[in-house]
Parts: C-alpha cells; structure tokens; sequence
C-alpha cells in the first residue's frame, strides 16, 4: 500500500515529469488556471504542474484517466483529486477493496492504494478537457515508462474513449499484439491480449456523464467488480 511511490521516481528521471513543457498550449493553460483560479478555490495554491500518477507500485490494476481536471489535479497535484470525477472513482475502488478510504481530497488526506495504479493519458489540464493527438503523443512516454515501472499489471481500465485509445497505442509500442480489427470502444467492454493482460472499457465519471445518467454508479461499480473477479481469478504474471 505504497502511494507516490513511482511519482517519486519521476522527479529522478530525465527529464522530469513534473518540470516537462513540452506543449506550450497545455503550459498556458495549466499555468493561467493555477494563478487565476477560481472563487471557491481563491486563498489555495495551485500544483499547476503536469500530475504524476499514484498508487501502489506493486499494483495489478492500473486505471488509466484522459487528464487532471483544471481545479483538481491541477489544483491538488495528485491525479482524480479534488473534483467529483474523483469522487466518483475512488468510491467504486473503495468498494472494490482498491482503496482505503472512499475521498480524495488533497495529497495528505490519507489516501491509499492497493493492487491499483491511476495515471492519465495527459499529464496538463487540457483546454475544454480536451487534447489535441499531437499533446497525446508528447505524453505518451510518460505512460510507457508506467507500464515498464508497475512491472505486476494484469487489468487496464481506460476510462473514456480517448484512454482507450492511447492505452491500445501503447500496449502496441511495448509488443503486443493488437487485434484487428481494433477494438470499439464500449462501456464494459473487456479485450483479453495474448498474454492475458484485459483491457476493460468504461465510460469516463465526467459530470456530463455522471449528472446525466449516462454512467450511473452501479454501471461503474461493475467495472471494478470485473476487474476484482479477473485478477482473483488469475495468477500476477508479468507484462514483459
């Protein structure tokens, strides 16, 4: 049960994660956003830096998020934190047992992860939550060195179509073999690779999809739920 254990490595690695600037849209935005703020969050001080992952470095599940949230991650300096998306997620690891506690609020409430690892296919809070394909590309690294770190992983859940997405892309730079054709996105939607890693898809917690009843919180408890019965079921092989 080791939080920041890996986002420690980061700030060893060259070049940082934290310090990256590698899309001048994505540092405007970021950096704007943390001296603006907003009124609820007036007399905080923003991270306003890219967001490292989280977890448990010995995890078998990894959940893969598009990017920090503009007043949470961006705000908080830890990924799902802050904002209701996150409330939404840790809620359904807590149930699961992949979390100790169901909130996550700043980076010393306590929180931690077991057998479970959440990252983001974007570091920066994007403009209107969304990147461009070159922004997911510059990041892409930062993913691939996550999925050679958490060495144990055996589930991905990609919420949203563009996790997916770049989840599909970097399991095929790493050597897996892709389906063809490639895999729709779907909520619950579960793609097994050859050497038993699944990918399971699941509708982002957004609050256009949560406040719209678009993903209820049975339909994403079930998500996890999947997950838990796969990895209870399997033995921890490697990824390579």
């Amino acid at each position: 049960m080791v939080s920041g254990v890996l986002a420690e490595r980061y700030r060893s690695t060259a070049p940082p994660l934290i310090a990256c600037r590698r899309c001048p849209r994505l540092v405007r935005h970021r950096e704007q956003t943390a001296q603006e703020k907003v009124r609820r969050y007036r007399d905080r001080e923003y991270w306003g830096r890219p967001v490292p992952g989280f977890g448990d470095p010995d995890a078998r599940l990894l959940v893969v998020g598009l990017a920090p949230a503009a007043h949470g991650g961006n705000r908080t300096g830890r990924i799902f934190t802050g904002d209701r998306s996150g409330d939404f997620l840790y809620q359904a690891l807590y149930r699961a047992g992949f979390a100790n506690q169901p909130t996550s609020t700043d980076r010393d409430d306590g929180l931690f992860l077991s057998d479970c690892y959440v990252t983001a296919a974007v570091r920066c809070a994007p403009p209107d939550n969304r990147p461009t394909p070159l922004e997911l590309k510059r990041c892409r690294p930062f993913l691939l060195e996550e999925l050679s770190l958490l060495r144990q992983i055996r589930v991905i859940v990609a919420l949203g179509q563009i996790a997916f997405r770049a989840c599909l892309d970097a399991l095929g730079i790493r050597g897996l073999p892709i389906p063809t054709p490639l895999p729709h996105f779907g909520h619950g939607q579960v793609t097994v690779f050859p050497n038993d890693l699944a990918l399971v898809a699941s509708y982002h917690p957004s609050q256009q999809n949560t406040q719209t009843g678009r993903l209820t919180e049975a339909m994403f408890q079930q998500i996890f739920d999947v997950a838990r019965r796969y990895l209870d079921g399997h033995s921890g092989q490697q990824t390579g």
